[in-house]
């Protein structure tokens, strides 16, 4: 969750209007068709968590997380999908030295996502750099302190974390890493190696579906198309090929800037050459989070129409985005926001049926309890719970078209992959379809219960095929 407030309401108005002006002059492409898929070819659909804030500042970088709490999330909410946050700072703690101990932790706890049928984004996380840009190292996170190189320029103290971006010491500390400076070139090799290492290891894990290359990615003095279309592009080539020399299948993911992209303007990101045999594995992993209610604001009046501003703005560019990188699938990293604020859930509501609109997976920021999140302090499952569980379709054995859902309603249009066998499975909650599921347009082959799962025979015919679950009577 990355919230930068260094603009006014003013400006964030002026910016998503100008997005959305600009979206309107240039021609829209169709949303990609393009999904991740497991290995029986179905296309997946991706919905799930952030997890979590805490593995930023715990010693052994794990989040404060238990099984049981994966348990319950399952059961509350029917979700397949964990962005798991990782560091490169437990990954590579002293150059060259790859931590197997940490990675055996992050291991067991995949393992218990895979014992569930969860589909797993390793995400290497960061922000503000790293935990040394401070002395007591509980500012940022992320890199390791001997990749840091401030230069002995300053960092002050701030009570909004977000106004660190702009102190000399990160912003040198950055351009370092992007070699701006000239001084470390070094500093990207072993980033892209430290992947590798990460690479080697989950390559053949049947839980672990994507590496997301970077949380967020700041630019220090570069910014802007400039930054994405240069030393990021080229981080991820230099990444991607390096993963490629342990691991063919895994996709990977790549995100824009967070400056700007999180609010809903272009990104300037270059396309992504994939070396493995057969089609390319690279997919798109923006995050949104409108200015208006990161400046404190509600989903309502004036700052409702600011959003939605932005959330169309972030929809076009996205899409376009995702056609300039070669139609890849696109997986929404990070949203979120205290859903204590008035027109929260209809917030929430609108960025899954947009990312329905444009076939994109969904990972809620974050797990971690409190307001933002689905469970409170104190354990007691907040209003997050029933907002987000949505009948949708998990796995889908051939290409969706489109998919729109209520608590007690889905439709779902796909064309029949005639080469996939597998089954299209749904999930249905509880609390929508309490006493089963009627089905017009498809053929049950199993329902359970007890997983919410329903599972439809492959249509022998390639057309396009629309199927409409509600509650049985």
């Amino acid at each position: 969750m990355r919230r930068i407030r260094v603009v006014s309401l003013v400006a964030a108005g002026a910016l998503v209007l100008a997005g959305g002006v600009g979206a309107v002059l240039r021609a829209d492409p169709a949303p990609s068709e393009a999904y991740l898929t497991d290995d029986q070819g179905r296309a997946l659909v991706l919905r799930g968590f952030n997890t979590a804030s805490s593995a930023k500042s715990t010693p052994d970088g794990m989040p404060e997380f238990t099984e049981a709490d994966l348990e319950r999330e399952h059961t509350d909410m029917g979700t397949n999908f964990v962005r798991f946050l990782i560091s490169w700072r437990s990954v590579e703690p002293e150059p060259g030295v790859y931590s197997q101990e940490y990675l055996d932790r992050v291991s067991e706890r995949i393992g218990w996502y895979a014992e569930r049928g969860y589909h797993v984004m390793l995400d290497m996380h960061q922000d503000l750099w790293s935990g040394a840009i401070t002395p007591d190292g509980k500012t940022g996170n992320g890199a390791p302190a001997w990749a840091t190189y401030m230069d002995g320029l300053p960092v002050g103290s701030h009570d909004m974390w977000e106004q660190y971006y702009l102190d000399p010491g990160v912003i040198r500390a950055f351009d370092n890493f992007w070699n701006t400076t000239g001084a470390h070139p070094e500093l990207s090799e072993h980033y892209a190696n430290a992947w590798r290492a990460v690479a080697d290891r989950f390559a053949d894990h049947p839980a672990v579906v994507a590496y997301d290359l970077m949380n967020e990615p700041y630019g220090g003095t570069l910014q802007g198309p400039v930054f994405e279309s240069g030393p990021l592009t080229a981080l991820y080539q230099k990444t991607t090929d390096a993963i490629r020399t342990v691991d063919q299948d895994t996709w990977v993911c790549v995100a824009p800037q967070a400056m700007g992209n999180n609010w809903g303007t272009p990104s300037g990101l270059g396309p992504i050459t994939d070396s493995r045999d057969g089609d390319q594995r690279i997919a798109y992993c923006p995050h949104i989070y409108p200015l208006p209610m990161d400046l404190g604001g509600g989903y309502e009046g004036t700052t409702r129409d600011l959003v939605d501003a932005t959330v169309a703005s972030w929809r076009g560019n996205t899409v376009r985005t995702a056609a300039a990188l070669g139609d890849v699938p696109v997986i929404l990293g990070e949203f979120g926001l205290d859903t204590t604020l008035p027109g929260a859930l209809d917030y929430v509501d609108r960025i899954y049926a947009t990312a329905a609109e444009i076939g994109a997976g969904v990972s809620y920021w974050s797990r971690d309890p409190g307001p933002w999140g689905p469970y409170g302090e104190d354990g007691a499952a907040r209003n997050l719970v029933p907002a987000l569980d949505k009948p949708y379709p998990r796995a889908v054995a051939g290409t969706p078209i489109s998919w729109a859902s209520s608590a007690d309603r889905l439709e779902l249009t796909f064309r029949p992959d005639p080469d996939v066998s597998a089954p299209t499975e749904i999930y249905l909650p509880r609390r929508g379809f309490p006493a089963g599921v009627e089905v017009d347009g498809g053929e049950v082959l199993a329902w359970d219960q007890e997983t919410r799962l329903l599972t439809l025979r492959q249509p022998q015919s390639s057309d396009e095929v629309t199927v409409t679950l509600t509650p049985a009577p």
